[in-house]
């Protein structure tokens, strides 16, 4: 096997394995698939008639939890990185000689997997909602763009965070923030309808071009402004999570 193959073999490994645990735990597919699920039913069904959008509320509400199946299957990635850190499975590893690389890329790469299986779930249910999207088949190609860009960088950026945490519990705290922006966005309500100081910290953090970018997606009428921002935001994060998590790794591995 050539050098240039290797790392992508041994991903490949990483990812099968990661695969295997994942369906060993079902807390980690509930968190990822289901609960994304149960905050839309709450939302649309108990609050939504109270949220005046202009459009459906299902239609409205749709995109920010396709940011939320991602958010949401991210804790699992920050404890499974700081495990195989702490537990000593990553020196095992070495002794294998497995690719550096591939040890880290694998829990990226299950963490897009997870987001997408997650984002199919919702659509899927958003759709015996009544949801009704005006997507071109090209939207949607842009959709599972945005989607799997978003997966990757927050990956990285997650990882970086189980890499430098103390404790598998302490990086899956550390997840939480990003778990918690997509509530103080315009995932559920337009920002601009929110308080001085919420309404601006709404405004210019990065889940809400994102989700913007989404939203103008399944109605056929993308913004290229939200888009740009969107891939932005989501190529700095993934270059900020992937530096941090490589330095880390050098310094603990």
């Amino acid at each position: 096997m050539s050098t240039a193959s290797t790392p992508l073999a041994d991903s490949a490994i990483m990812l099968r394995r990661n695969i295997k645990h994942n369906v060993r735990n079902p807390i980690t597919m509930f968190n990822a698939v289901l609960f994304p699920i149960v905050i839309m039913l709450m939302f649309v069904k108990v609050f939504g008639g109270a949220f005046s959008v202009g459009d459906d509320y299902i239609d409205y509400a749709t995109p920010g939890l396709l940011v939320m199946a991602v958010s949401y299957g991210l804790g699992a990635t920050a404890t499974a990185v700081n495990s195989d850190m702490t537990k000593g499975i990553i020196n095992r590893f070495k002794v294998m000689d497995v690719s550096r690389s591939a040890m880290l890329t694998g829990h990226v790469v299950i963490t897009a997997v997870r987001a997408l299986v997650g984002t199919a779930a919702i659509v899927g249910v958003a759709f015996l909602m009544g949801f009704d999207p005006k997507a071109s088949a090209v939207d949607w190609l842009g959709v599972v763009g945005i989607i799997v860009l978003l997966s990757v960088a927050a990956g990285w950026l997650t990882v970086a965070m189980g890499l430098a945490a103390k404790t598998a519990e302490s990086a899956g705290l550390g997840a939480v923030p990003l778990i918690m922006l997509p509530f103080l966005s315009s995932a559920f309500v337009p920002a601009q309808t929110m308080g001085v100081g919420v309404r601006q910290f709404a405004e210019y953090q990065p889940f809400t071009p994102i989700i913007e970018t989404l939203r103008g997606l399944l109605a056929g009428n993308p913004s290229s402004g939200d888009a740009i921002a969107a891939v932005a935001w989501c190529v700095g994060i993934a270059l900020l999570g992937y530096v941090w998590a490589i330095s880390t790794f050098k310094k603990r591995a």
